[in-house]
């Protein structure tokens, strides 16, 4: 089949925008054929492109020539129609077109298409391996052609709400000295400087500092930002970042900057009003709650402290726990006792120890008195107080953990997460929350140090400062995150400029001034010649999309994602490079037996 060009033919008009309102005009529209039926001398093809679907329609009026080429087209053929737009005898009320057609009289196949590796549907049945190895075809799909417009849309909206409050959007580099920001950096070697090596940046956090440093004031920058680690559904090696940072500020002025653009967003994009001030709960709070620093607050089922309860009880398991300096905590999962079976409550059993627990102890009542395993070492008051503790009532199943306090709740968290699916109670809305006032450090039981929670350029409290070197666990952060939907969206502190507290923080973390200053000289020299008061935030606008687009995962809102080992399966990145490239780079390559 020879192919026709388009002879100065050019398209007015989107296949998805038009309407009845279209009806006796003259369109000519492009795209890939969806399917055709042909039913003799009628023939029916669905166009489709990113705005939608429209069917093309071919009888016995149609020139023979162009109902001949209409006859020989295949799915995801490439093709340009000229006709005028009239009703259709059928309605289909599944697309918004579904009330018109196109009456053909000209048509041109512009590109001929194997038969796909897999149908371009939205609820393709295609494994995802095979879909991100024919990206460019899974793309096409209009599920996600919609998420990626949707991206487009969520970031046009960010870069005029950021102009509008004053902010000058200014690019960083991308090969930037090698800096410990938490994860492994991704390292270029260096051809001309021989042995040495660029690190793709973990975020722009020195090069924004640097910037309120020159006097820019309000700065913003839709980011690429890169961390070699471990994949999950919400994180990816290369991600997007919107990064901000503001001069002249307290914490709570980046807050009301931050709050007032996911209010704008929302509204714009979804049309969904977010009430503010956004919610706020410190990280003790959060944890002692919900067990995480993320925690979904959609629904209730909060942590419940039962130590003082069960200290000196008859059953060993929590009284020694106590005892040692653990603590017994309990979530009730309402109206569960029917989801939550025996057999159910192994499986979180396995779950929980799985994460770090010995074990679960549960209360589950169905019947007129609640059952539980230990029971016969409790007195009845102790076994009400638990029931009045946790508010439980005929139908409920209470889940204990007895362990270590960052061990019990962090199951507990766990869990929290887990039942609410089982039970299907988490609503269908967007709950934001700010997370407050962080531990400047954490303790780390192997090593037997303070490690630092965040990166070194964070402001402690106020008030915090003294306990620097002599009690760290007292040592709070002016630093922020905001979580929606149990998803961490973003981190962001007030950064310190006093060369000083500067030098004493790092001297708390363990840096030496020399290491110090091979590491971070350029900034901190730089603070001494004038640093406003600063501090900002990254959004991530990766899992902003996501949860806004209601996806699980960030590969349905990126373009060209990687899979789970970081390779992408389309291009088959990263390859091999020939020797002569290596050579160049004065590095040699140690070969593995994995």
């Amino acid at each position: 089949m020879k192919l026709d060009r388009m002879n100065g033919l050019k398209r007015t008009d989107y296949c998805g925008t038009l309407t009845k309102e279209n009806i006796g005009n003259t369109v000519v529209v492009c795209g890939w054929i969806q399917r055709q039926r042909d039913l003799g001398g009628l023939i029916f093809a669905d166009l489709r492109d990113r705005t939608g679907i429209v069917q093309l329609a071919f009888d016995d009026n149609t020139e023979s020539t162009v109902f001949e080429k209409a006859s020989a087209l295949r799915s995801e053929f490439v093709v340009m129609a000229k006709g005028s737009v009239r009703m259709r005898s059928s309605v289909n009320p599944d697309i918004p077109t579904g009330d018109i057609e196109i009456e053909v009289d000209e048509l041109k196949i512009l590109g001929k298409s194997e038969t796909p590796p897999f149908e371009i549907l939205n609820d393709s049945l295609a494994n995802e391996e095979l879909r991100l190895k024919y990206r460019y075809l899974d793309l096409r799909r209009p599920s996600i052609q919609n998420n990626i417009l949707m991206r487009h849309k969520i970031t046009k909206v960010t870069r005029d709400y950021f102009d509008e409050n004053g902010f000058i959007e200014i690019e960083t580099p991308t090969l930037i000295k090698s800096t410990p920001e938490g994860a492994r950096d991704y390292l270029v070697p260096s051809r001309i400087h021989k042995g040495s090596f660029f690190a793709l940046p973990q975020s722009p956090q020195l090069y924004k500092q640097l910037l309120m440093l020159s006097g820019f004031d309000r700065y913003m920058q839709i980011a690429r930002c890169y961390r070699d680690e471990d994949l999950r559904a919400d994180r990816q090696p290369e991600f997007t970042q919107i990064d901000l940072e503001m001069s002249f500020v307290e914490m709570e002025d980046v807050l009301k900057i931050a709050e007032g653009y996911v209010s704008r967003l929302f509204k714009e994009v979804l049309n969904i009003d977010i009430p503010t001030p956004l919610p706020r709960l410190t990280f003790t709070q959060a944890m002692n709650d919900y067990g995480s620093d993320k925690p979904d607050t959609r629904f209730d089922m909060k942590i419940k402290d039962i130590s003082d309860i069960v200290e000196n009880c008859g059953f060993g398991v929590f009284a020694d726990t106590v005892k040692n300096g653990g603590t017994v905590r309990a979530i009730n999962a309402k109206n569960a006792s029917s989801v939550l079976t025996r057999k159910e409550i192994d499986k979180l059993t396995e779950d929980a120890k799985g994460i770090g627990a010995k074990g679960l102890a549960f209360i589950r009542w169905v019947e007129d008195t609640p059952t539980c395993s230990f029971s016969k070492f409790m007195t009845e008051d102790e076994m009400s107080a638990i029931l009045t503790r946790t508010d439980a009532q005929k139908g409920d199943v209470i889940l204990i953990v007895a362990d270590r306090k960052n061990t019990c709740l962090s199951v507990l968290g766990a869990l929290r997460l887990t039942v609410a699916k089982k039970l299907d109670i988490i609503p269908d809305k967007y709950n934001f929350v700010w997370i407050t006032e962080f531990p400047f450090f954490e303790y780390n039981e192997e090593t037997g140090n303070w490690d630092a929670m965040h990166h070194p350029f964070t402001a402690p409290l106020d008030e915090c400062i003294e306990f620097l070197d002599t009690n760290p666990e007292k040592v709070f952060a002016k630093a922020y995150d905001l979580v929606l939907n149990g998803v961490e969206l973003s981190s962001g502190s007030i950064r310190i400029t006093d060369p000083e507290l500067q030098s004493k923080m790092f001297s708390a973390l363990g840096l030496s001034e020399r290491e110090a200053h091979e590491k971070f000289g350029f900034l901190t020299d730089a603070f001494r010649f004038g640093a406003p008061p600063h501090g900002g935030m990254g959004i991530g606008l990766d899992r902003l999309t996501m949860i806004m687009c209601g996806c699980d995962s960030l590969r349905d809102v990126i373009a060209f994602p990687k899979v789970s080992n970081s390779s992408e399966l389309m291009s088959g990145a990263p390859a091999q490079v020939d020797d002569a490239q290596i050579k160049d780079l004065a590095i040699s390559i140690i070969k593995s037996d994995k």
